[in-house]
């Protein structure tokens, strides 16, 4: 049975992708091995889910359930610190990314 849409999910990866710079990132400049095991940790459900919705657009809920969680716990870091980078700028990808996914849902 063909998949239901074959088309790659490109923003997915890239989201993926910067979640993975944004851990090393965090990594390298403050030494911080949190930051550095939860972007990877998160970039690699990211990348999980943009694959189940390459081989089948209707499955975003492994995509909708990463972007979702991250949205509200980098939105709650950013509410208590008010600092955009990088707790805002995550929470704002989250969000358009949950959006889109959630817009993607049969």
């Amino acid at each position: 049975m063909a998949p239901i849409g074959d088309t790659t999910d490109y923003l997915g990866y890239a989201y993926a992708t910067l979640l993975a710079v944004g851990g090393i990132m965090g990594g390298l400049k403050r030494g911080s091995k949190i930051s550095l095991v939860a972007g990877c940790g998160s970039s690699l459900l990211a990348a999980y889910g943009a694959s189940r919705v390459s081989q089948n657009s209707a499955d975003v809920i492994p995509s909708l359930a990463t972007a979702s969680t991250l949205l509200i716990l980098m939105g709650y870091r950013f509410y208590q610190g008010r600092k955009f980078m990088p707790a805002g700028l995550v929470a704002a990808l989250s969000l358009l990314m949950a959006i889109r996914y959630y817009n993607l849902k049969p």
